[in-house]
């Protein structure tokens, strides 16, 4: 602990400092993210971070929900970071099941004054995360993801492509947008 006057820091939760566990869930849990989708939400994340908005510490793409860990740089609020992209993918993933498939998009029809879709589901999940122990569980929860039973979309963790574990098994990050949370 650093003591400066009557403030106390501790270490571990200034490496932390603005870091979330942020989960997202397609409305009523369909499942809508295929391919296409799932570039967008990838490139949506790469965009936020080649535009210093965050560092990207993990994340997996699911058939219809998003888990992210990410570090909120300090010149933005951490509601206008999710906001944003949260209207964006929306908006994106709408314009391109219009396209292709029109039945799945219905999915999405809602009866509210501000929009006739609505791909996400209203209230998402944004966890702080203040130290070692509370990050490793996330991510490795994150990186298991596309394991569960459920699922079953690989054998092991790094195989899936929308994912942050080939990074932390082997360094190679294929998306070039993540960072190690562990240094």
């Amino acid at each position: 602990m650093l003591y400066l006057g009557h403030i106390t820091f501790n270490p571990m939760y200034i490496q932390y400092a603005n870091t979330y566990f942020f989960t997202a869930t397609a409305l009523n849990w369909n499942i809508i993210f295929d391919e296409e989708a799932k570039k967008i939400i990838a490139n949506s994340l790469k965009y936020l971070v080649e535009n210093n908005r965050i560092i990207l510490l993990g994340f997996v793409v699911m058939p219809n929900h998003i888990h992210v860990i990410w570090r909120i740089n300090e010149d933005f609020l951490i509601e206008d970071v999710q906001r944003d992209f949260m209207k964006y993918t929306a908006q994106q993933i709408k314009f391109h099941l219009q396209a292709v498939d029109p039945e799945k998009l219905e999915q999405h029809l809602v009866n509210a004054k501000d929009r006739k879709y609505q791909i996400w589901k209203r209230k998402s999940l944004s966890i702080p995360i203040d130290n070692n122990l509370i990050f490793e569980q996330k991510l490795n929860y994150i990186h298991e993801n596309p394991l569960q039973a459920k699922w079953q979309l690989v054998d092991k963790p790094e195989d899936y492509f929308y994912s942050s574990a080939l990074f932390y098994a082997t360094g190679i990050d294929h998306l070039n947008m993540l960072a190690n949370g562990f240094e």
